[in-house]
């Protein structure tokens, strides 16, 4: 991945009325812009909506939407198992009672399958059941939603009232993915898997009430604003929407991408580079430890930066702003940084794995 590469900031995972959303998809676009995003992926509840997939334009800004699809057996009781599908083009939930076949089916169109808010536990106070992924003996798939906004708020609440809460202040939500959803992707990555990891708004624009007060929990463009992928591509956006969604596909294919937690500060400008006796890598990128590799870390501000090798702390950083490691050892390597928001210290960067093998 060389230095010269562009990078965007992508939001997935969320819904219109197709399925359980509240806003259009010339809504969705108008929000992303108001937030300066590059691109968003539209992903209905078991509907691939055709047509919509284009770039969106107001004055000088513009976005591109593309369409996805969250595809689950409807059918299953107790729910689980929800599938993130992108750049398939095509209508994919007839295969969702099985998921081995829809993952084939995926595959077959080109597409890439990621599994959604892989933890997603139950909130009895408000309804809702535990949603997670529970069938991970399957083959083919490409990653996991590490990081989903909406799934961390339904831990939240433990009442109607903490709802309230969240809904009046919902900067204060974001702390990180759920640490199982950290060890089940190093136990993956540990059994020698490639597994991308994206973050997810699962936006829906929901209205809520509680007596006389009204609502909207987490409208998009405050989604928009916080748990992103940023996207490392060889090139800026064109003017061709098709071929710059596949640039977009084929980056998240190849893990060539971050989950930035963009409210406190933006994460643009993250990157990671491996030096090798040959050669130069990235996310994503595999690379031989023969006569030893160079990490050099940048990150967009000073702050607290975190190497980990195998799902274990390599080397810590306090306060800087351009981090340097050397090692002759092999290993799954990736960047873990935090930030302090609102009293707490929060996850605010999660890097994809660069592999050395």
């Amino acid at each position: 991945m060389p230095e010269t590469a562009h990078e965007l900031v992508v939001n997935l995972h969320m819904h219109t009325p197709y399925s359980d959303g509240h806003c259009s998809h010339d809504q969705i676009a108008a929000a992303a812009m108001r937030s300066g995003l590059d691109a968003v992926i539209v992903t209905d509840h078991n509907v691939w909506v055709g047509g919509p997939e284009d770039y969106y334009k107001d004055g000088d800004r513009r976005v591109l939407l593309l369409v996805g699809e969250e595809i689950h057996d409807q059918a299953r009781d107790p729910q689980k198992n929800h599938m993130l599908v992108f750049g398939a083009h095509r209508e994919l939930a007839t295969h969702a009672y099985a998921p081995q076949r829809l993952l084939n089916a995926v595959n077959q169109a080109g597409g890439l399958a990621f599994f959604a808010h892989p933890v997603d536990p139950e909130a009895p106070a408000v309804g809702e059941g535990d949603i997670s992924w529970v069938d991970w003996d399957l083959i083919g798939y490409t990653g996991i939603e590490l990081w989903n906004s909406f799934s961390e708020f339904k831990g939240l609440l433990k009442s109607k009232l903490h709802g309230l809460f969240y809904a009046y202040s919902p900067n204060r939500v974001a702390s990180g993915p759920y640490p199982e959803a950290f060890a089940r992707w190093d136990t993956l990555l540990g059994q020698g898997k490639r597994v991308v990891a994206i973050g997810g708004s699962d936006a829906h624009g929901m209205p809520a009430r509680l007596g006389p007060l009204r609502r909207t929990l987490f409208p998009y463009e405050f989604h928009f604003r916080c748990i992103n992928t940023h996207v490392i591509v060889p090139r800026p956006l064109g003017n061709d929407a098709l071929a710059d969604g596949q640039m977009i596909i084929d980056a998240l294919r190849q893990g060539h991408c971050f989950i930035g937690y963009d409210l406190p500060a933006s994460t643009r400008g993250f990157r990671i580079l491996v030096h090798g006796a040959e050669r130069s890598v990235g996310m994503g990128d595999e690379i031989s430890s023969k006569n030893g590799v160079t990490f050099q870390i940048r990150l967009p501000m000073r702050t607290e930066c975190v190497l980990f090798k195998d799902g274990k702390p390599a080397r810590t950083w306090k306060n800087h702003e351009l981090c340097t490691y050397i090692t002759t050892e092999p290993g799954v390597y990736r960047v873990e940084a935090y930030i302090r928001y609102l009293g707490k210290r929060r996850h605010w960067i999660i890097s994809n794995p660069v592999y050395v093998r």
